[in-house]
């Protein structure tokens, strides 16, 4: 009770000290999130000129072209995809703004009207867009699928979008033109020549050794051209990978279990108690079955020319006798037996015309397919029963009910294309009928009514049926694999991490300057979690971190840390050192060099005076020596006969003399050059002007800070 009464007296003083510490449990997280004082939630994935992008927005953008990319795109490339899409959009929407401009309701009609000019489900008798049945369609997609409806509008955005850039860009080019100072300008540097005798002193005539380049000469040609060395946040690495691959003993043991597929063997049966015949590939009349049974790739029955057999081993699968097995062999990661099932001849090119009637569900079919696939077959049975009477309707019937637009302005046609291009039951259909058979074909896409209008010259198919085994490590491997990634591990704590590679003969890979948004780890592939590791606030340098990737690991060691801004000076000298050298070499040959003419320079520096011609100004070069664009500009500047002081180049000291001056001719009007130099504007403004406007926008970039990469 005494504890109680003493806890009662001294509840006010409690409830500070608590209230204290609650406060500074928020405040301490407030310290960890800068974006709180900033104002900016980890909703927001970035704020371009004023304008957030939210975390909702983004990624539901990301998702819906993560689904049109498939699943060959990585969600780091389409997230990369998707963000360039909303910068350009952000940035080209402030300069709409600001200039008024806007896509109107009637503007939107002629939109569609011209995007969807060749849709049959919006077209009249007469073959003319209809307005009314866009406005039904529309309706109907509203009322009845309102995914369809959200892909419609979406439809619509993109392109009032596009349609808002490009007047935009003519906006643009519009105020773009050639004048004729440009013109003539232009014509003066395409036609002014100057041929010059010269004398080259190469910075590699003094050796390097001789020029000695202190820290501070890096760090004042740095500052002096900041520009040019702004760099963004960056982390060196190094790691030793472990690759699980199979070891020789486990492709010999492949190749041995393949070898034992061939021929009969008697084998005990525990269902029978006895012993039984197990029918080899050679000798099995049941290929499909024996080949899914024991290959890791199932049996393709389709007949193939020799082009389409590996080609480690085409010659002698496509001249086997029937029956007859090759291999093992080697092929794209698979140890493979091959026999030779069947052989016919079949056109190696046909040419088909087909009428598309998908259903809900078939592959490709957009929102407005409303048909079951028992009312897509009633369609196309009908279409052929009234085909097979009269031919002549085929291009009508493909205009009014085809769904395959991209086959409808050629009436439905494909014009001759190879075996095995389509389909497999389309190409079926089409190379092993006869020209002008007529029929119903169904595939993914739904059913085709089909017309075989033409085959070329037939030629030797083989169907051969293969057992594959894929070439992979096994548990043994495997877990020698784990042993040593874990060993390395352990050693890499204690030791020197290139040391410890060493002693154990394993590859180190240095990878440097990773930036905070990147995915590929040269070597590895895509590695978000390892470029996330390198750039978190408590991973240090010498720090190590063990990865799992595709088919083995990864002991990683961060090395370097480098922050937005200036480029170091240790980074730089390898960009840096070769320029400060040459200018250093450059003030020790002019010191040396103290003749005054080309011959007596020639003389002292034990080299030759050479001779260039019709040199001009539109391309800067010297014959023999390469692009000299000061030197070149200086030789325009001196009278015929003169001779140059030493001129500090590219590529060495140089004197020159010019022995000819040829002046462009005077036009009376430079109107065509003036049309050239427009010209040349208005094909970089399409790329140059996002660029442009990029560089000058205001873009906050949160997207490695909220871990949305």
């Amino acid at each position: 009770m005494a504890v109680l009464n003493k806890i009662r007296q001294r509840s006010l003083f409690l409830i500070i000290v608590i209230a204290l510490a609650l406060f500074s449990f928020v405040l301490a997280d407030l310290f960890k999130n800068e974006n709180a004082f900033a104002g900016k939630s980890q909703n927001i994935v970035a704020t371009i000129n004023g304008k957030d992008i939210t975390r909702e927005y983004f990624l539901e953008k990301v998702e819906a072209l993560q689904r049109q990319a498939g699943p060959n795109a990585t969600s780091t490339q389409v997230m990369n995809q998707v963000w360039e899409q909303e910068v350009r959009q952000a940035v080209l929407e402030s300069q709409f703004e600001k200039l008024g401009i806007t896509i109107e309701k009637d503007q939107m009609r002629d939109l569609l009207k011209t995007a969807l000019a060749t849709s049959p489900e919006f077209l009249n008798a007469a073959g003319l867009f209809d307005e009314n049945k866009l406005n039904e369609y529309i309706a109907n997609l509203k009322e009845t699928s309102p995914q369809g409806y959200d892909s419609w509008v979406n439809y619509e955005k993109s392109l009032a979008t596009n349609a808002l850039q490009q007047n935009y860009i003519n906006m643009v080019k519009a105020g773009l033109t050639g004048t004729l100072v440009e013109g003539e300008l232009e014509h003066k540097l395409e036609g002014n020549k100057v041929d010059i005798k010269f004398v080259q002193i190469p910075y590699s005539s003094i050796s390097d050794s001789l020029v000695k380049i202190s820290k501070s000469d890096i760090s004042d040609y740095i500052n002096k051209h900041k520009k040019q060395f702004e760099v963004e946040a960056s982390r060196d690495i190094k790691f030793v990978q472990f690759n699980e691959e199979a070891s020789s003993e486990d492709e010999k043991s492949i190749i041995s279990d393949l070898k034992g597929l061939l021929n009969n063997k008697v084998e005990y049966n525990d269902s029978s108690k006895s012993e039984e015949t197990v029918i080899g590939f050679l000798n099995t009349t049941e290929n499909e079955g024996f080949i899914n049974s024991h290959s890791d790739i199932k049996f393709d029955s389709r007949f193939v020319f020799k082009s389409s057999l590996p080609v480690v081993a085409a010659d002698s699968i496509y001249n086997l006798n029937e029956g007859a097995v090759y291999g093992p062999y080697k092929d794209n990661g698979y140890y493979k037996i091959s026999k030779l099932i069947a052989v016919k001849q079949i056109p190696d090119a046909a040419k088909v015309r087909h009428i598309l009637s998908p259903f809900i569900g078939s592959q490709s079919a957009g929102p407005e397919v409303n048909k079951t696939e028992a009312q897509a077959k009633i369609i196309a049975d009908s279409l052929l029963s009234v085909l097979k009477a009269d031919k002549s309707k085929f291009p009508e019937f493909v205009r009014t009910f085809s769904a395959d637009q991209g086959s409808v302005e050629k009436e439905g046609r494909y014009d001759w294309h190879a075996y095995n291009s389509m389909v497999p039951e389309f190409n079926d259909f089409e190379f092993e009928g006869k020209v002008g058979d007529l029929g119903v074909v169904k595939t993914v896409f739904g059913f085709h009514v089909m017309e075989i209008e033409g085959q070329k010259s037939k030629n030797k198919a083989v169907k051969v049926g293969t057992i594959s085994q894929i070439i992979e490590p096994s548990e043994t491997t495997v877990d020698k694999i784990f042993r040593d990634a874990s060993n390395f591990e352990i050693a890499v704590v204690s030791k020197d991490f290139d040391s410890a590679a060493k002693s154990k003969n394993f590859s180190v890979n240095p990878v440097n300057s990773l930036k905070e948004l990147d995915e590929n780890i040269p070597g590895i592939g895509s590695q978000r979690p390892i470029v996330r590791w390198a750039f978190e606030e408590n991973s240090n340098v010498v720090d190590i971190k063990r990865f799992n990737i595709p088919n083995g690991y990864v002991i990683a060691q961060l090395v370097a840390k480098h922050k937005k801004g200036l480029m170091s000076d240790d980074d730089a000298k390898a960009t840096v050192a070769p320029i400060v050298r040459n200018v250093k070499k450059a003030e020790m040959i002019r010191k040396r060099a103290s003749a005054t003419n080309l011959d007596a320079l020639a003389k002292a520096e034990k080299t030759t005076v050479r001779t260039a011609s019709a040199i001009n100004m539109k391309n800067p070069s010297i014959t023999g020596v390469g692009r000299e664009p000061l030197v070149v500009g200086a030789a325009f500047a001196l009278k015929e006969g003169q001779t140059s002081k030493l001129l500090d180049g590219s590529n060495g000291v140089y004197m020159i003399q010019v022995t000819k001056m040829e002046r462009a001719p005077k036009l009376d009007n430079y109107q065509a050059a003036a049309n050239r130099v427009e010209q040349q504007k208005l094909n970089v403004v399409s790329s140059k002007l996002f660029t442009a406007l990029k560089e000058v926008a205001e873009i906050e970039d949160y997207r490695a800070k909220n871990q949305i990469q």
